[in-house]
Parts: structure tokens; C-alpha cells; sequence
């Protein structure tokens, strides 16, 4: 469905190219900001020497398994679902148990290439529900004490299991993660946090699909923003995506950001910011990473 929508797009963009200039970046965070939500993660990404010492760490463990990626869905992670609420009904936070099993199931198309991406090595598998009532904790910041309350009262298993925290976040955010070599510094502050209307069914529109609990899993099995280092030859780590100087919003096909680098920005990437209806894949080598990360971090 959402490749299709992809190429209904491409076809319109070339049927009226004599009519239509196309500016890439002229949908900005400020501009989309003045009519709807836009995506903005709050993940926070390394940099400098740490992120050097984790490449070179990742392309030690890539090198020793000779770049073999653990087979399809074998490794099952164990999600911990945390509802925080201010009050009963989905209009206080409240969701209810079918949009959590859908949530489930996009992370498992996502994740297995279902959707039309390179399948990676994991699997999610509800393992339980909390549900808090806690107005403080349901509008919480990034990096806020309500934040830490919330994560030390809830958090359950070890790194290998993921806390998945639904709430109505401050700053305009839709979400943010941790990534894997936080985990033994501060293990209850591990998971990931997302926007309860995020959820698939919800009104966040048109982040409403569950794909903002893909990009922000994809965060917490160490995976950076396709747009991390801008047009650099690091650029995020990963071979396979091409360079892109801002992130990408809407669904704009056909955007280059980085003209001096092959390839086309990688819109539709889960990795981007892209609308839910946009993005449908990860790559050969997000997969690979993913898989060494988890490995060095969480196993």
C-alpha cells in the first residue's frame, strides 16, 4: 500500500513537472509547525569521539561475523507496554488494548520486511500492560524529572526487553529512545516513548500508522536518523542510504539534498521524517547494524 502510494506520487510529480518547481526543503519544522505536528524526535544522538569509539566497536563485531546476519525474526524481544494516562477514554491517553496489538504488528511488518524493506532479525511479542494514572507523568518533557519518575516506577526486564511509554509528550515531540550502550550506565531509563495518538488509529495525523514507534525502535536498536552528519561521507553509519542534509517532511519524492552524493534522499526510509504514509523500509545494512548492536548491547 504505501509503495503504491509512492509511485501514484512519482507519476503525478512527472506528469506536471512543466508545471509544478519542487523545493525539497521548503516544507520546514517552523512552516508545517504553524498548521499540524510535525515529526521531531528527541533522541539524542552521539557524537565526536563516543561516536567513533561505537563505529569502530560495531565494525569490530562486523568484521567478526564476516558481515552474517542473524536469520529472520530469530530473536524475539519481549515489549512492556506502559499506558500513562490522566483519566479513562483514549481522549485522556487511555488506549486501548487493540491499538497496542496494532502497534505490535506494524513494529513485526516493519521489522521482518513485510512493508517492503530489507527484513532484520527481529520479532516483538507483547509481554504485559501497565496502565498509570498520573497527569504529571502523562505530560511529560524529554529529559524531565516526570520522565525518570515514570521510567523508575514502570520499567520492567533487562536490556533485552523493551519499555514502550505512551503519553501526550511536551515540546512537540512524537517521541524519542534510548540507544543500547546507554543501558548499563542507566538501565531503568531505557526504552522508548511515544505520542499515544501516534499509535495506529490514533489522530496524530498523519502520524497516525504506528511508524513513529518504528523510527523510535529503530533509535533503540542503534540506528541514527538517515540526516545524522548531513552530507559527510559518515553521514549515519550505513552504506546503503544516501547522504541528506535536513530531514525530509511530508512525502517529498524525488528530493536531493546532497548533490554531490549519489542517490536520491531516502525518504521513505523509517529512519527519516516523513509522514507514516511515506516510509516503508529499512535497509541491508540498518538490518545488519541493528543485529550487531543488539548483540554488543542487549544480549
Amino acid at each position: 500500500m504505501k509503495r503504491n502510494l509512492i509511485a501514484i506520487a512519482t507519476f503525478a510529480l512527472c506528469l506536471f513537472a512543466l508545471l509544478l518547481v519542487v523545493k525539497p526543503d521548503s516544507a520546514t519544522p517552523a512552516a508545517l509547525a504553524a498548521t499540524r505536528r510535525v515529526r521531531s524526535c528527541g533522541t539524542v544522538h552521539p557524537s565526536g569521539k563516543q561516536a567513533d569509539e561505537i563505529q569502530n566497536s560495531y565494525l569490530k563485531f562486523k568484521a567478526a561475523r564476516n558481515a552474517a546476519l542473524s536469520a529472520t525474526g530469530s530473536i524475539t524481544i519481549p515489549v512492556y507496554f506502559h499506558v500513562i494516562n490522566r483519566g479513562k477514554g483514549i481522549q485522556n491517553g487511555d488506549v486501548p488494548d487493540r491499538m497496542i496489538r496494532a502497534q505490535i504488528k506494524v513494529l513485526n511488518e516493519a521489522y521482518d520486511g513485510t512493508t517492503g524493506g530489507a527484513a532484520t532479525a527481529f520479532r516483538f511479542e507483547l509481554a504485559g500492560i501497565t496502565r498509570t494514572t498520573n497527569e504529571a507523568w502523562y505530560n511529560m518533557g524529554f529529559g524531565s524529572n516526570d520522565e525518570r519518575a515514570a521510567k523508575s516506577a514502570l520499567h520492567q526486564g533487562g536490556a533485552d526487553a523493551l519499555n514502550f511509554y505512551t503519553a501526550n509528550l511536551g515540546g512537540n515531540l512524537l517521541g524519542w529512545a534510548t540507544f543500547p550502550w546507554s543501558y548499563h550506565a542507566k538501565p531503568e531509563l531505557d526504552g522508548v516513548v511515544c505520542l499515544f495518538s501516534s499509535l495506529p488509529g490514533g489522530t496524530a495525523v498523519p502520524y497516525d500508522e504506528g511508524d513513529t514507534g518504528t523510527h523510535e525502535v529503530g533509535h533503540w536498536l542503534g540506528l541514527y536518523h538517515t540526516f545524522q552528519g548531513g552530507c559527510s561521507t559518515n553521514n549515519d553509519y550505513i552504506d546503503d542510504t544516501p547522504a541528506e542534509f535536513v530531514p525530509a517532511f511530508d512525502c517529498p519524492v524525488g528530493r536531493d539534498t546532497c548533490t554531490r552524493y549519489p542517490g536520491l534522499d531516502p525518504i521513505t526510509n523509517f529512519m527519516d521524517y516523513t509522514d507514516d504514509s511515506c516510509m516503508f523500509q529499512f535497509t541491508a545494512d540498518q538490518a545488519f547494524r541493528a543485529d550487531g548492536m543488539f548483540a554488543q548491547y542487549r544480549q
